[in-house]
């Protein structure tokens, strides 16, 4: 069999000829649009990597900005129950201060009531034992009372002598006061007394109805009275400075 030359190789040009053809404008074009597909794959995916990466970030952002947050809640709890502790303790010292106050106010109040009470009390206790003491030495005092005064009066005048001479001054006369005539025994053991005790002195009797009764002295600018009225005086002066005493007793305890 014999082979026919031109035929094969025209059959070969044409093969060469389609396989030309094919890959210029078959092949080419596929292959070209497989690498546009792989580059745009490869480019979706690098995006895709990338906003996986942006969304991994933000969620570790979106995590600590939670843990942030509940962070900064708590301690903003923690201190808004801090501060209304510390508001509550403040009130609750400031009403325990105000009630102890309050207390003490009233105690004190109380206890100025107690002792208006009581002085009011021991005042008017006082006053009518004043009072009945001087209505009953009023009432029993007679000319016994004075001539009583005048048998006591050298040692009553024995230590306020000087004194008393001192005042005489000039005057060489003492005038004795009472509220009936003094019997004539009773002026001469007074007139004794003053000449024993104030030489020089001249003693002069006088009476007085309005006097309390007793012997009112005079010698000078000094005077010396032992009356029924001084004698009150002076027990009412002594009241008196018992009861500040007293008051004064009760509150040094209470005030140390």
């Amino acid at each position: 069999m014999s082979i026919d030359w031109i035929t094969v190789i025209a059959q070969i040009a044409n093969f060469l000829v389609l396989v030309w053809l094919l890959k210029r404008f078959l092949y080419r074009p596929i292959l070209d649009g497989i690498d546009a597909r792989e580059a745009e794959i490869t480019r979706r995916m690098a995006e895709a990597g990338e906003a996986e990466k942006k969304a991994q970030a933000a969620e570790v952002e979106f995590h600590q900005q939670k843990i942030q947050l509940l962070s900064d809640q708590d301690a903003a709890v923690k201190q808004a129950l801090r501060e209304s502790e510390d508001q509550r303790d403040s009130l609750l010292t400031e009403a325990r201060a105000t009630l102890e106050q309050e207390q003490q106010d009233w105690h004190k109040h109380l206890e100025h009531e107690r002792q208006k009470f009581t002085a009011q009390l021991q005042r008017a206790g006082e006053e009518t034992l004043l009072e009945l003491t001087r209505k009953a030495l009023r009432d029993l005092a007679d000319e016994s009372l004075e001539e009583a005064i005048v048998r006591h009066v050298s040692s009553r005048l024995r230590p306020i002598a000087s004194e008393l001479s001192e005042a005489a001054g000039d005057s060489k006369e003492a005038v004795a006061t009472t509220r009936d005539t003094l019997p004539e025994a009773a002026q001469a053991l007074l007139r004794a007394d003053i000449k024993d005790l104030l030489p020089g002195i001249n003693l002069r009797f006088d009476t007085d109805s309005q006097q309390s009764p007793g012997l009112v002295l005079r010698v000078g600018g000094a005077q010396v009275a032992w009356t029924v009225d001084s004698y009150t005086e002076e027990f009412d002066a002594l009241l008196n400075e018992r009861l500040a005493a007293g008051a004064s007793g009760r509150t040094q305890p209470g005030g140390a």
